[in-house]
């Protein structure tokens, strides 16, 4: 990597964390493409692993925020996170087995699924004051172990998946599922991201270059996510879009 690739990369994590700032999810999605075809990543494999690292550090920065707020419902967030670590690390080592060209064809259905989920209606009642029980954690575990799985073989957060599992296991309200899974997302990144820096597939110094960038973007997307408040649904359709076509062109270069 020359310093140019360097600079590509920051530019990209700026803009991940702006969409980022501006959607609260789904951004991350891009890192793996961006490391790909525009900063010039030849491993389909480096590409995920570094991206995956990336998305831990944007979680955990996220899930501060939160916190503060008092939005995670952390008995459920911790049940759901430590039931998908394990799934997590199997799907981040059967990846890892993959052809790096079948490996982007399945990340690119994953991307089509992730833009596809961000144009159906959220629902957002619920009961904001759950708590989390026996019959909770019964529903929770295989939902948990399952997100993991997909999370660690694609090398994505996996919080379009995570949220409606929180609601549909606990009942919670989707401001509440959609902050008390940065926990898992946070968990599912760093496991995958250290299975792959196990196997020496993580460009650290790609890492903090998006990391960097993705920090100036977070504070340029937040005051024009305010801007955009009363525009938010079109503009996530419109971001949906592009996740979507996104997918599409993942999936021709790994067929050409």
């Amino acid at each position: 990597m020359d310093l140019w690739a360097y600079v590509a990369a920051a530019f990209g994590g700026a803009g991940i964390g702006f969409l980022l700032a501006l959607f609260g999810g789904g951004g991350s999605v891009l890192a793996t493409p961006l490391l790909l075809y525009g900063v010039g990543v030849r491993d389909p494999h480096v590409a995920i692993g570094t991206a995956s690292a990336a998305v831990s550090l944007n979680a955990l920065v996220a899930l501060g925020a939160q916190a503060r707020a008092g939005q995670v419902k952390w008995p459920c967030a911790v049940a759901f996170g430590a039931a998908g670590l394990i799934g997590s690390l199997t799907g981040a080592q059967i990846a890892k087995q993959v052809d790096g060209h079948s490996l982007l064809l399945w990340f690119a259905l994953a991307m089509a699924v992730i833009g596809a989920s961000m144009l159906a209606p959220k629902k957002s009642e619920g009961d904001p004051s759950v708590r989390l029980t026996l019959r909770h954690v019964l529903r929770i575990a295989p939902l948990g172990l399952i997100t993991g799985l997909a999370a660690g073989f694609f090398g994505i957060g996996g919080g379009f998946l995570i949220v409606p599992g929180l609601m549909a296991a606990t009942g919670m309200t989707l401001a509440h599922a959609a902050a008390s899974s940065l926990v898992s997302v946070a968990l599912f990144g760093a496991a995958t991201s250290a299975s792959y820096a196990a196997s020496g597939l993580v460009d650290w110094p790609l890492f903090l270059a998006l990391i960097a960038g993705g920090g100036l973007g977070a504070l340029a997307g937040a005051p024009t996510a305010r801007l955009l408040e009363g525009h938010a649904t079109t503009a996530r359709r419109v971001f949906a879009v592009m996740v979507i076509l996104a997918a599409g062109y993942v999936a021709w270069r790994a067929t050409h």
